[in-house]
């Protein structure tokens, strides 16, 4: 059973302690090192954390301290949330892949007085800012190595502090479940930065409340309980990452999962195969990208056995899944195509058994999302956000669709205004942002409501759609309504194509901007026998372009079967010479387009598209692995792409 939010575990330290009670035994963290799964216990944990607790009150601790963690998902890095929340100190999480000036902001706007990082990386890009943060005590590592020469008075390690968190126990007895019990559920439990689409991070104030009392209904609405697993891999500074593995693990006792490194992910991911697994819309579409990559060096009879079950999949697998009438004739064909297809291609990926899978943190294309459905994998889509502990919307597991987020979950009241814009209350709403009162106005409204940012509507039976980020819905210059993020999906969903952005609000037609899937790509050329010197010239090859256009008109053909999109097709193209990278600021560190800046750096871009130029001049900004910056300049093809009149699906 799992553990409620009573008012005597209404924490996470008092739930750590209750989970150690209750389920001393069971594996609650595992992290492969060199090859090798280490597992903790509960009761382990708790002395793991109760060590750290007591290192940090040597450190000089207090109350409403704030502690910051910055690297990969790691279990004592998760032990660096408990241990300071039981002192009553708040835990800032930081993404890990930040740079120097975006850790800067985050550890100065958070009067960060002590920092946990996993490794030499982390703390190098503290010491480089350290001298702007003038309220910065300690730096705590978890990983040595390379850190044996640095002499700093103010850096320890982690082992250093759990030493002497030990000794201090010895000496104060007691002194854990004494400070823990001083929390209450009203307190603040952690601040999550926003990604920073619009402008600076914002730091969200959850309560230990917002956290489990969403949580509580999460973890009923899908039956989650200690027997189940999942990969902790998604970044600790996201709050989806807090709420599905650090809140639900601790609420419904199952077991986290940190891989080796994020390169080990997938098969990292084979090896657990978890029950129950969360990954943006970007992860879903790699996955796939894979499988089709894999499926092009397979034999022409390999190739066309997936195909046709993918296609008796795409007709009755998602019936099938959710226990509708399919004849007995799809069903048996269905059962064949399990045991020679769909059930070797769920091990491969890591879901043999797996139970609930979610995607969310922002849309995810229906084409993608059918295909992970068809095959027998419960994918479901979450609508939240940061604001709201991430529960707003949940799918029934009878009542899937593509293109909503399902009905408002338990506890949660919904209402759009007349923009169509989404307004929610529910116990997960946050507290306010942090330092910044005028932005917790402009948000949150006197009675709780607050303001979503996304454009939706209400199905006929109160299913939820969203439809874009409300600022990025648009209209052509013939009114048809313009969601450049339902464009971009279509694209992305193909293999070649890592990233899109779609323009053409107040235009007369749609044209993008595509990223290649170099990966995807380069094995493709391999093949194909064509030689490329790197990202920018495969980007350019008249092979690539060929390619990508044929993947564009397959959208586009998408499109026209539909007679509100066809005029949302897309009439020309062009290949970026560089990935979008956050480190440039086109992109935020959750993979979401910022919009304002891509249409600044690259206007002349948009401009040749919609002249009808055959070529353009572009010079881009980039930054380096080793953080040095340069300017990146190519000559880019524009391609013209073939649109289609309304077509029928049965045409």
């Amino acid at each position: 059973m799992a553990a409620t939010n009573s008012n005597r575990n209404d924490t996470f330290p008092k739930l750590l302690m209750h989970n150690a009670q209750t389920r001393p035994n069971r594996p609650a963290m595992r992290e492969k090192d060199l090859g090798i799964w280490q597992t903790w216990t509960w009761s382990e944990v708790l002395d793991e954390v109760e060590a750290l607790a007591g290192g940090f009150k040597t450190l000089g601790v207090a109350r409403d301290d704030k502690v910051a963690i910055i690297g990969n998902n790691r279990p004592q890095l998760y032990w660096a949330f408990a241990a300071p929340q039981a002192m009553g100190a708040v835990p800032v999480p930081v993404y890990q892949d930040s740079a120097g000036e975006e850790m800067q902001y985050v550890l100065d706007h958070g009067d960060v007085r002590f920092v946990v990082a996993e490794d030499q990386e982390q703390v190098d890009k503290v010491l480089s800012v350290k001298d702007r943060l003038p309220k910065l005590e300690a730096v705590i590592y978890e990983d040595p190595r390379g850190l044996q020469g640095y002499d700093y008075p103010f850096l320890y390690s982690l082992q250093q502090i759990q030493e002497r968190g030990r000794e201090y126990a010895r000496s104060n007895k007691g002194f854990f479940q004494s400070e823990a019990a001083k929390g209450q559920g009203e307190d603040l439990s952690v601040i999550v930065y926003t990604s920073g689409t619009t402008g600076r991070p914002k730091g969200v104030m959850l309560s230990y409340d917002n956290l489990l009392k969403s949580a509580q209904h999460a973890v009923a609405f899908d039956h989650l309980t200690e027997k189940d697993e999942t990969l902790a891999y998604l970044p600790m500074a996201w709050v989806g990452d807090h709420f599905l593995t650090y809140c639900q693990g601790f609420l419904a006792g199952f077991c986290l999962n940190c891989p080796e490194s994020p390169d080990t992910v997938m098969s990292d991911l084979r090896e657990i195969g978890p029950t129950y697994f969360f990954a943006p819309p970007r992860t879903w579409e790699n996955l796939i990208t894979s499988v089709m990559v894999r499926m092009e060096d397979a034999s022409r009879v390999k190739q066309k056995m997936f195909h046709y079950y993918l296609a008796l999949a795409r007709r009755v697998g998602v019936r099938i899944l959710e226990g509708k009438a399919v004849s007995s004739a799809d069903r048996i064909n269905y059962a064949i195509g399990n045991a020679l297809v769909f059930g070797p291609l769920r091990n491969v990926m890591g879901f043999s058994r797996i139970r609930v899978a979610y995607t969310a943190g922002e849309a995810i294309g229906p084409d993608i999302f059918d295909f992970f459905r068809s095959i027998g994998i419960n994918l479901k889509q979450l609508y939240g956000q940061t604001e709201c502990s991430v529960y707003l919307c949940l799918q029934k597991d009878d009542d899937v669709r593509a293109d909503t987020v399902g009905p408002p979950g338990e506890g949660v009241e919904i209402q759009l205004d007349e923009n169509g814009e989404v307004l929610y209350r529910s116990p997960g709403v946050f507290m306010g942002y942090y330092k910044n009162d005028e932005e917790t106005r402009k948000t949150k409204t006197s009675d709780g409501w607050v303001h979503s940012g996304d454009a939706g509507m209400f199905t006929q039976d109160g299913h939820l759609r969203i439809i874009d980020r409300a600022k990025d819905v648009g209209r052509l210059n013939d009114g048809t309504m313009f969601s450049p993020k339902f464009v971009e999906n279509k694209l992305k969903f193909h293999p070649h194509i890592m990233e899109a952005v779609a323009f053409g609000h107040e235009r007369d037609s749609v044209t993008a901007f595509i990223n290649i899937d170099f990966e995807a790509l380069s094995n493709w050329a391999e093949r194909e026998n064509i030689s490329f010197t790197g990202y920018v010239d495969l980007a350019g090859r008249t092979e690539v372009y060929a390619l990508i256009r044929e993947e564009v008109e397959a959208v586009n053909r998408d499109l026209a079967s539909d007679p509100e999109l066809v005029p949302i097709q897309i009439t020309r193209f062009l290949i970026l010479h560089k990935e979008l990278d956050p480190d440039d600021g086109e992109i935020t560190r959750t993979r979401k387009v910022r919009r304002r800046i891509i249409n600044e750096r690259y206007q002349n871009l948009i401009e040749a598209l919609y002249r009808g130029d055959d070529r353009v001049h572009v010079e881009a900004p980039v930054t380096y692995e080793d953080g040095s910056t340069g300017v990146l300049a190519a000559d880019l093809r524009i391609s013209d792409a073939t649109t289609y009149q309304y077509m029928s699906k049965a045409g």
